[in-house]
């Protein structure tokens, strides 16, 4: 299931597709945290935007809470951005709510505008040399299975 929400623009944003260089973003995690692209060169990166008000969002975020815990040592990479409008505060409590263990951030017009994200859940598969691997839009349960299997292979490149 996918949930989409209209961009404050107005405009469809065009998505990067597979093989192109992640765009660049600049954020600041919920804790404080200032985030860029640069600080996953070399990593194996997902992004994934969701809302803490979309159900398919809620079903994923345990199955990267435990992605990062498996491999989150051989160089996985995991950075949350929220499209809600509640701010700062619900994603705060999203985050002990379901002991989240990696970054979240507000993920902000133009973030979401570079990305063409339209709908939540979609998660950025973004391999070691910053380029887009993979991009899974909706979540179920064989769409974990094909993430955890996209992880092994991106973390084997060289």
């Amino acid at each position: 299931m996918v949930v989409s929400f209209l961009s404050v623009s107005g405009q469809v944003d065009a998505a990067p597709r597979i093989g192109q260089q992640s765009p660049n973003f600049k954020t600041v995690s919920t804790s404080g945290q200032s985030i860029s692209q640069e600080n996953y060169r070399g990593h194996v990166l997902i992004i994934d935007f969701f809302a803490t008000w979309c159900q398919p969002c809620r079903q994923s975020i345990p199955h990267l809470v435990e992605m990062n815990r498996k491999y989150g040592r051989q160089g996985l990479q995991i950075l949350g951005l929220s499209v809600d409008e509640d701010g700062e505060r619900a994603v705060r409590a999203f985050t002990d709510e379901f002991r989240v263990n990696y970054p979240l951030a507000l993920a902000g017009n133009s973030v979401t505008a570079d990305f063409g994200v339209r709908s939540v859940p979609v998660m950025y598969l973004i391999d070691k040399k910053g380029r887009i691997a993979e991009v899974y839009r909706g979540y179920s349960s064989e769409i974990a299975r094909l993430v955890e299997l996209s992880i092994k292979r991106l973390l084997a490149e060289k």
